[in-house]
């Protein structure tokens, strides 16, 4: 496991401010050939922190990545105020139609984790599964007590306490992975709120970023909330055992994620692909696994560097970085790869 200098810090902290910015410099002396500038999601924001300096090494290019959530990241592509934007959330076809000649590249596996703030229970010791876990955030299960949950959890001592939910405020990738869960196990879900990077909540508590998710979770006991794996790790959060389609109750394991992603066999037009709720084949698949997409222009004045940088990224040397137990993102099915090798061919001067 990579460990996690000074130089390649990931800023992880509770009072977080609004966007984390993951800024790398070549070593002393070296020539600086270019500098790329991207933003967006979040969780992946742990990976090219540890990316940039590799890359910075490697190629004496700088890279600067402000992790101002998936919308935003999408945003700022479209309006070319950025070389790259990196959403976890495909891009919707309004969204690519803005973008214009914009392509999305899938560049990393991980998962978005179910996070709760339950006195006297540690991670592992809840177990929800996607019907229930709906319930909760439609407000209509709204103790911890519930015959619901106690049902998925005999044996365990559920206090009587009221359950507060907590979502992301901003447009977020994770905020889609965790709609399009809940729309695929719950119709109630699909035709009530739906599924994207941001809905119109039933109710519970906002936080910006996956850090203001963290925040709130961590200051309000008996809280739910949802966050990107690698965020929950650093921050010494409670993570829930989620039952998928086979019936099995797993943990969001890099193993887990890959067999979620496993499940794809070819990969459609656009790289649009949802790996949510996966079959029952797969029987140790995490049910909430993402890809999260890099999102570029076809033509670009800082095509080469892109294609180099990107090329880089899903490269094994690369990938094997942040395939580890720190970081939690899972290694990409060759399937995936090729289609997104494919994609970046794309991209021209």
């Amino acid at each position: 496991m990579p460990r996690l200098g000074a130089s390649i810090r990931i800023t992880l902290a509770l009072a977080v401010a609004a966007a984390v910015a993951v800024t790398v410099t070549t070593a002393a002396g070296a020539t600086r050939a270019t500098t790329l500038n991207g933003a967006g999601s979040s969780l992946i924001a742990p990976a090219i922190a540890v990316w940039a300096p590799a890359y910075a090494k490697a190629a004496g290019v700088e890279i600067n990545y402000s992790a101002v959530g998936s919308g935003a990241g999408i945003a700022a592509i479209t309006a070319k105020t950025v070389d790259f934007g990196a959403s976890d959330a495909p891009l919707s076809d309004s969204q690519a139609s803005a973008c214009g000649d914009c392509v999305q590249i899938p560049w990393a596996l991980s998962a978005t984790v179910p996070t709760y703030n339950i006195p006297g229970l540690h991670s592992g010791q809840l177990r929800l599964d996607g019907p229930t876990l709906a319930k909760i955030y439609l407000g209509q299960i709204t103790n911890w007590s519930d015959p619901a949950i106690k049902k998925l959890n005999p044996g365990t001592s559920l206090p009587n306490l009221t359950i507060t939910t907590i979502h992301r405020s901003d447009g977020s990738g994770d905020t889609y992975a965790f709609t399009d869960y809940l729309s695929h196990v719950s119709p109630q879900w699909a035709s009530q709120v739906g599924n994207a990077t941001s809905v119109a909540w039933p109710g519970g508590v906002g936080g910006a970023k996956n850090a203001g998710v963290a925040a709130a979770i961590a200051s309000t006991p008996g809280s739910i909330g949802y966050i990107s794996v690698a965020y929950v790790i650093q921050n010494h959060l409670d993570w829930t055992k989620m039952k998928n389609a086979a019936g099995n109750f797993v943990l969001a394991s890099a193993p887990d994620i890959e067999a979620a992603a496993q499940t794809v066999k070819s990969v459609p037009a656009g790289n649009k692909m949802s790996i949510v709720d996966p079959p029952a084949s797969a029987s140790k698949a995490w049910p909430l696994s993402t890809f999260t997409y890099v999102i570029v222009h076809t033509t670009s004045p800082q095509s080469s560097d892109l294609r180099h940088f990107i090329f880089w990224a899903l490269s094994p040397k690369a990938q094997k970085l942040i395939n580890n137990s720190f970081l939690v993102f899972a290694p990409i099915p060759k399937v995936v790869l090729v289609a997104a090798e494919k994609t970046l061919n794309q991209v021209h001067s």
